[in-house]
């Protein structure tokens, strides 16, 4: 199965395929349903395509907004572009975007978003009619209906579905709140999450009041089904991926273009540790694995669908907030065998005498306390104040450019 990670700039993109990704997916400049922070310039959308391909990494580019009408001359320019790029797909959501994508990249696979929401078969097979060879399955699907999908579809229709990261309470994302409470439409890319916003529950009137909006109550109704109050879990499928290969699955999907690229690059590492766990035919998953998990921003996590209804368990937190995730500390730059200092960039503060560990690809975290610290010029230093700032670390074995410093323990000063 392909291991297919989120990119949402180019560290995110350098961190996903040293760390193990077989593809990534990321958004050009417009049309990818996230926020500009996560788009990629014309430039630097050249620059992750090019880079991806010398490491063998496919690059799939977001186009799942629902463009209006006005916004069509500036799609066929936005597609004019992808085609020099030449990207190895196209997540596309829209029967007129997958027409005009045919039209302007004819070649390029198409990939159905999960904004369409594809729940079956008979949708499945139309939308391979219109030239899809991909489809991102929506998150609603339990395994046994994705099963049943896989046996009905033609064999060169690929299913790909969300293993890891963050679920939407709204049917495959199609939320309201946000363009409601701000006027910034989630399903064009500017969702601002009032899913996760802060809300407490008025002591007379049982409605919800966020936190600010006090003047803006939003009532609470219950029906036959209960009622479901906004923040969903997130997903984990990591112990279950032999169950996904055997539904039909051929891309595992992790979510989060958002987070940073520590998180992309454990998450990445942790799949890809599962994955080549288990094409050697290992039964059980490693507990380090899911300590992994544990160690990067989440929510509570659980199985999504796969496993049950919707209906029965719409898999709201019990809690509100992220649990933590262990500080980005610096990039590995570069590191000398003889002297056993690394250069490393400037993510977050670092202290001597703090708690670390090194992430590298295919490993789990090695533990060391920060001895010393010094300049790029090799001057004694205390701390690493500043942002993006070089600085060397004595580091007692060989490191590699691209592994990550984070923080080892949530208690202490570099946390």
């Amino acid at each position: 199965m392909e291991l297919l990670s989120p990119a949402g700039n180019l560290e995110k993109l350098r961190a996903a395929i040293n760390f193990g990704a077989d593809a990534v997916y990321l958004a050009g400049p417009g049309f990818g349903l996230r926020a500009a922070s996560t788009e990629f310039s014309p430039a630097d959308l050249e620059t992750a395509v090019s880079e991806s391909h010398a490491r063998g990494v496919k690059t799939y580019v977001t186009v799942n907004a629902t463009p209006h009408e006005n916004e069509y001359p500036a799609l066929g320019s936005y597609l004019d572009l992808l085609a020099r790029v030449k990207p190895d797909g196209l997540i596309v959501s829209d029967p007129g975007v997958i027409l005009l994508c045919r039209e302007r990249l004819p070649g390029t696979p198409i990939h159905l978003s999960t904004q369409a929401n594809a729940v079956s078969s008979a949708a499945c097979r139309a939308w391979y009619g219109m030239g899809v060879r991909r489809i991102v399955l929506a998150r609603e699907l339990s395994l046994s209906e994705i099963k049943e999908i896989k046996r009905k579809i033609p064999e060169d229709l690929a299913l790909e579905a969300f293993v890891h990261g963050s679920m939407c309470v709204s049917y495959s994302g199609r939320c309201l709140l946000s363009g409601y409470f701000t006027g910034r439409d989630a399903n064009r890319g500017d969702c601002t999450q009032p899913c996760r916003w802060k809300y407490r529950v008025g002591r007379l009137s049982g409605e919800l009041i966020e936190e600010s909006r006090p003047d803006e109550p939003i009532p609470v109704e219950e029906d036959a089904g209960g009622t479901f109050i906004l923040a969903s879990r997130d997903l984990s499928m990591i112990e279950h991926l032999a169950d996904l290969a055997e539904a039909g699955v051929s891309s595992l999907k992790i979510e989060g273009r958002m987070k940073s690229a520590l998180y992309v690059a454990a998450v990445t590492n942790a799949y890809r540790m599962a994955l080549d766990s288990l094409a050697r035919g290992e039964k059980t998953v490693d507990p380090r694995l899911l300590s992994e998990l544990e160690s990067v921003s989440h929510r509570e996590y659980s199985t999504g669908f796969y496993y049950g209804n919707p209906h029965d368990d719409p898999n709201v937190v019990s809690r509100p907030g992220y649990l933590g995730e262990k500080s980005y500390l610096a990039a590995v730059v570069g590191y000398d065998e003889k002297t056993e200092l690394a250069l490393l960039e400037q993510r977050n503060k670092l202290t001597v005498g703090d708690e670390v560990e090194i992430l590298s690809p295919g490993l789990f975290g090695r533990a060391f306390t920060v001895s010393a610290l010094f300049d790029e010029n090799g001057n004694g230093i205390d701390a690493t104040p500043h942002p993006g700032m070089k600085f060397r670390l004595p580091v007692p074995f060989p490191v590699s450019s691209g592994d990550l410093l984070r923080c080892r323990a949530r208690a202490g000063e570099c946390d």
